[in-house]
């Protein structure tokens, strides 16, 4: 199946096109297909990162079936834990 394409025309500075061309070379692909790459490439950077890390964030959550209650049973395990590390650690430095 072949895909939907544009053409554009667009002016590259003497630089930037021997770089697209190296860059088609060491891939092994046309010219548009490396442009096309690099421009993903430089739209995937430019995102927000913090976009990225919430999806993240959330994805985690839903695979862990995290209900309030479990959160809140969680929570509480987790503060006693650090409550007798902190007491083990006291009793030592005596």
């Amino acid at each position: 199946m072949a895909s939907a394409t544009i053409k554009a025309t667009y002016s590259l500075d003497p630089e930037t096109t021997k770089a697209l061309e190296e860059m088609a070379r060491r891939w092994a692909v046309s010219k548009s297909e490396a442009l096309r790459r690099a421009i993903r490439a430089a739209a995937d950077l430019d995102r927000p990162a913090s976009d990225d890390r919430v999806r993240t964030l959330d994805r985690l959550q839903k695979s862990l079936a995290l209900t309030r209650e479990r959160a809140r049973r969680w929570e509480t395990g987790a503060r006693a834990e650090r409550r007798a590390s902190s007491r083990r650690l006291e009793r030592r430095s005596r």
